[in-house]
């Protein structure tokens, strides 16, 4: 009976600490340009190119008590698709004819630098995260050259440690910021249409 007894308790101890680790979560986030954009091009092609230029694929972890085992990756294999085809469709809409390769065309080149999710590393619960999300713009235009860096985060609050469908969600609302705030710029438009 005390063997039984013990075992019981061993069992609820650990499913007790198991609660508290968090499982590691591949996301797969689907930005989206969220403005619109004003045409001043006419049809000219352009060569746009998508550069997954992050250090790691890892963008962090949950927190909670295990930190080590609730990593939040996001594959470059993923994301690289997904940016290319929305960088090509704001392209259109500024009124360019976006081109896989086109001699002499201008040429934008979109690097996505950084992509973080960060949550406080004390406390057995995720309460809150910080995402984040930086975009490199490379315009070139015969001797025209401009750079630009955009960024966008979100310090959200959670009731309870957030799910898969939660964070891809964060994370795509970032992802989306940066990038629409990279095609708003006036002068990534100005440089391409010169």
């Amino acid at each position: 009976m005390l063997h039984r007894l013990l075992f019981g308790l061993i069992a609820v101890t650990s499913l007790t600490l198991v609660g508290c680790a968090h499982s590691p979560q591949q996301l797969s986030p689907q930005p989206k340009l969220t403005a619109q954009l004003a045409p001043v091009g006419h049809g000219q092609p352009v060569v746009v190119r998508v550069v997954d230029g992050r250090a790691s694929q890892t963008l962090g972890t949950r927190g909670g008590l295990y930190p080590e085992t609730s990593a939040i990756t996001v594959s470059g294999n993923d994301i690289q698709p997904k940016l290319q085809a929305q960088a090509e469709a704001a392209v259109r809409l500024l009124g360019f004819t976006p081109t896989p390769n086109a001699y002499n065309a201008p040429q934008l080149t979109v690097t996505l630098v950084e992509l973080k999710y960060q949550s406080p590393k004390e406390g057995l619960y995720v309460t809150e995260a910080t995402i984040g999300a930086t975009f490199r713009a490379d315009v070139a235009n015969a001797n025209r050259r401009y750079s630009g860096r955009y960024g966008a985060s979100l310090d959200q609050r959670f009731g309870m440690a957030p799910n898969q469908d939660t964070n891809t969600q964060l994370v795509s609302d970032v992802l989306s910021d940066a990038l629409t705030r990279l095609f708003k710029d006036p002068t990534v438009g100005q440089v391409l249409g010169e």
